[in-house]
């Protein structure tokens, strides 16, 4: 009696999980229905190597990108939004003006309607960070500041805070990272671009809200950022990572690999799985694809 009904908690313990399951796939596998339900928000964790971009649609068509990875990638993102039927961007960021963020954001304006473009008060001496302003000068684009404090709505339904630059930074790119909130009713997504440690610091300090469901790593899972302190602020169900597989930088760090193992944060990553989509209907957020995993592919 007492084996047949421990196989019986088995097998039934089994029908559970499968019937989750069943109900998480016929949840995400018509992605056409979904784009048509009209309380569906998606974030799209564009797979753009070792870089960073970001696209959130509304659910009432508003599309915000962030970033647009490196100058070989304007294309490939281009692709990807018209795949999607979005030809015009209604807030476009460039979180900092390096390469791997900015690189393709020149092809995306030429090739795009921008309703509005912010980027921290941060210059760079490089060809591509020339090449983007030079795009939305001849596009008649005014470039809006992005810091601490700036609120502005997606459309109805998504509210936006810029959190981070606190203050200036020097010559850090990475301390100027636009660090941005995004708010769907009762859920929320924090945007990181490459925010550092002390940037984590000026953000618990000013006060910020920073609890999110979804955490986008800084700086592509490096060590430098992503503190514990930051990470149990944050308390994200979930953290996704941004990068090329193997990369040179041996992102993302074996520090931050155990610090989401430590705390069982379920990590999804580019690397592993290519352009990764988030679907959140303001109470609720689920995704196609099943956690990545915390293998470590560097030197570091």
């Amino acid at each position: 009696m007492k084996k047949f009904l421990t196989l019986f908690i088995v097998l039934f313990s089994i029908f559970l999980v499968a019937c989750l399951d069943k109900n998480v796939e016929n949840k995400i596998t018509n992605k056409n229905s979904i784009q048509k339900n009209s309380s569906i928000l998606t974030v799209h964790f564009i797979d753009v190597g070792q870089g960073d971009s970001t696209l959130i649609l509304t659910p009432d068509n508003k599309t915000m990108l962030i970033d647009g990875g490196d100058n070989s990638q304007g294309e490939k993102i281009k692709n990807y939004l018209k795949k999607l039927n979005v030809n015009k961007i209604d807030v476009l960021v460039g979180t900092h003006p390096d390469a791997d963020h900015i690189g393709g954001l020149d092809y995306i304006i030429d090739n795009f309607e921008i309703s509005e473009f912010y980027m921290p008060r941060k210059s760079h001496t490089t060809k591509t960070f020339k090449d983007v302003l030079i795009a939305a000068k001849n596009k008649g684009l005014a470039i809006k500041e992005a810091k601490y404090g700036v609120v502005f709505n997606l459309g109805d339904y998504v509210k936006c805070e810029i959190l981070n630059p606190v203050k200036k930074y020097g010559s850090d790119n990475n301390q100027w990272s636009a660090v941005i909130k995004a708010k769907y009713n009762n859920k929320s997504f924090l945007f990181t671009g490459d925010a550092e440690f002390k940037n984590e610091e000026d953000m618990i300090k000013s006060g910020s809200n920073l609890k999110s469901n979804i955490l986008k790593l800084g700086h592509h899972g490096s060590s430098s950022s992503t503190s514990e302190k930051f990470l149990k602020i944050v308390n994200p169900d979930v953290a996704v990572v941004s990068c090329k597989y193997k990369n040179k930088y041996g992102h993302p760090h074996k520090e931050i690999l155990n610090l989401l193992k430590k705390y069982n944060i379920p990590l999804y990553r580019t690397d592993e799985q290519g352009s990764l989509v988030f679907y959140c209907d303001g109470n609720e957020i689920w995704t196609d694809k099943k956690p990545g995993t915390y293998n470590y592919y560097g030197n570091k």
